[in-house]
């Protein structure tokens, strides 16, 4: 909002919950008259979260800060390494100074978070799912934003329905792969990617 939004649509299910037991989401408004309105249409056709789901937001919130932190350090250790393994090509990372927006994320934030995503110097898509079936630490998933640390396929996954021409434009080649870093130990997660590479 501080940066001009009026409405800021947020995914509780991800960070916010942050254990992978919960499907919620906010909209947060700047303007009280449409904050009001929305309040209505809300409070009309019973679009609330139940209890359950409320405590589990909520309790996700109370560790949200050292998550976060955590998720950072994990994410840009992660992107380093895959920066300089001989299999990868190009990766996806804010915190990287080769990322083309890396100075607006510098304005914009205060760490760079757990969400990384690389190619591989092949190109080939079976390199990318071979890499995701040896994976022990990570787990194939299509989430992100959870304690555990996740790995995805776009193109055979999330983005599945999307045909291949469209998702080349938008940069989901079939070697693209998306992790998630989670908040285990760091060691633990660069030994899981280095054997997936073997």
């Amino acid at each position: 909002m501080d940066l001009g939004a009026d409405i800021v649509m947020h995914s509780a299910t991800k960070y916010l919950g942050g254990h992978s037991d919960v499907i919620a989401g906010a909209l947060i408004i700047k303007d009280k008259d449409l904050g009001d309105e929305l309040h209505f249409k809300q409070f009309a056709t019973g679009a609330t979260l139940g209890p359950m789901d409320s405590f589990l937001v909520l309790r996700g919130i109370k560790t949200l800060h050292l998550r976060v932190q955590r998720h950072c350090e994990n994410g840009e250790k992660v992107a380093a390494f895959l920066s300089n393994h001989p299999e990868v090509n190009t990766v996806y990372y804010p915190g990287l100074p080769s990322h083309p927006f890396h100075d607006i994320a510098k304005k914009q934030m205060s760490g760079f978070g757990g969400m990384v995503s690389f190619t591989f110097k092949s190109g080939k898509k079976e390199d990318a799912v071979a890499f995701l079936e040896k994976l022990k630490v990570f787990t194939l998933a299509e989430s992100l934003g959870g304690v555990e640390s996740l790995a995805n396929h776009p193109a055979l996954m999330t983005h599945a329905s999307i045909p291949e021409d469209k998702r080349k434009e938008i940069g989901i080649t079939n070697d693209l792969v998306r992790l998630s870093t989670g908040v285990e130990d760091i060691d633990d997660l660069l030994s899981d990617l280095e054997q997936a590479f073997r």
